[in-house]
């Protein structure tokens, strides 16, 4: 799959009427063969656990994880290779730009943090609390 052939995080059904561009990687860690993405979760409007934001919030922003299951490798753009766990311990926070599906089993995910490649199952996404 090339460059013009990747599927982004808007044609996946997990990630139906939420916002990645809007919303921000607070931690990342593996658990067992799981890579988890803690994030702020941008909900649009039609998401079924959308509300409407109180009067000192602007957007309705959920806690929420994102879960690679069987990962089996994650590099960055720095070319960082080694055991996953140190790889993921050295990920930094902040606002998510794009996620990409580059193949079957490859993802990219990008932002303030730089790029993430993973090799993992397909990516699950759950509401925290829920």
């Amino acid at each position: 799959m090339s460059d013009s052939e990747k599927i982004s995080w808007r044609q996946l059904r997990e990630f139906a009427d939420v916002d990645l561009a809007r919303s921000f990687v607070l931690s990342w860690r593996i658990e067992g063969e799981t890579l988890v993405i803690d994030i702020d979760l941008y909900l649009e409007a039609d998401h079924p656990f959308y509300e409407k934001p109180r009067p000192a919030e602007k957007n309705c922003i959920r806690p929420a994880v994102i879960e690679f299951p069987y990962c089996e490798a994650v590099r960055t753009d720095a070319g960082d290779s080694g055991e996953v766990i140190d790889i993921v311990e050295e990920l930094a926070n902040g606002a998510i730009g794009d996620l990409d599906v580059l193949d079957d089993g490859r993802y990219a995910i990008s932002g303030e943090f730089g790029t993430v490649s993973v090799i993992a199952e397909r990516p699950i996404l759950r509401l925290k609390g829920l």
